[in-house]
């Protein structure tokens, strides 16, 4: 493939112009108390992992507002709730435990970014600090904060994504699809895996 840019000079090139100077030095190594009342509001965050081989995956976690718990300034714990056990990322972390958080908040056009590295515990005493409807997750990441960060708002506002714009009138493959297209099932197969899935989201949030 041509036209290929191999470098950050060739990038610098192409793109001119340097960042202004608070662009550069907005990030911060702890969690401040603006990014800590900012992640307190978060239900959803992206959890960004890589894998010992290079690979590298990221994961949608959500929860109530205030679900990732700030211990201290340089660490978060996040819960692991039930999903459908290929357990991507905690192998991940497991392997190569450098990560990256990516937090959004419901019609906030900012989000915060955070890196750092993480470890998967079963410590009760952590355990315990996520009980929902009377259950307590199994594991919980533990992040060391290396960098946290605000992002703008230009990727929301070009998508829109808190408006109605963008809405699909219909045609969005469901997760049943999204699964087993490649695997060819019959019509059958396929009605069980839609009324499998909903039954897990129905009956194994927590």
């Amino acid at each position: 493939m041509g036209h290929e840019i191999r470098s950050e000079q060739e990038l610098r090139e192409v793109i001119t112009g340097e960042p202004h100077e608070l662009v550069v030095a907005k990030d911060t190594s702890v969690i401040t108390d603006s990014i800590k009342r900012y992640i307190d509001r978060s239900p959803f965050v992206c959890l960004a992992t890589h894998g010992a081989d290079g690979s590298s995956d990221v994961s949608p976690r959500g929860d109530a507002p205030g679900f990732v718990h700030v211990l201290d300034e340089k660490t978060l714990l996040i819960p692991d709730r039930p999903g459908n056990k290929r357990f991507d990322s905690i192998v991940n972390i497991i392997g190569q435990p450098r990560l990256s958080l990516l937090f959004m908040i419901p019609g906030v056009q900012e989000t915060v970014r955070v890196n750092g590295s993480g470890v998967v515990s079963t410590d009760p005493e952590l355990l315990g600090r996520f009980p929902v409807n009377g259950k307590l997750p199994k594991l919980v990441i533990v992040v060391t904060v290396t960098e946290a960060l605000g992002h703008c708002s230009k990727a929301f506002r070009r998508s829109k994504l808190w408006q109605s714009d963008y809405l699909p009138d219909a045609g969005v493959p469901s997760l049943a699809e999204l699964m087993s297209d490649h695997l060819g099932l019959d019509a059958a197969t396929s009605q069980m895996l839609e009324l499998g899935i909903d039954d897990d989201a129905r009956n194994n949030m927590y």
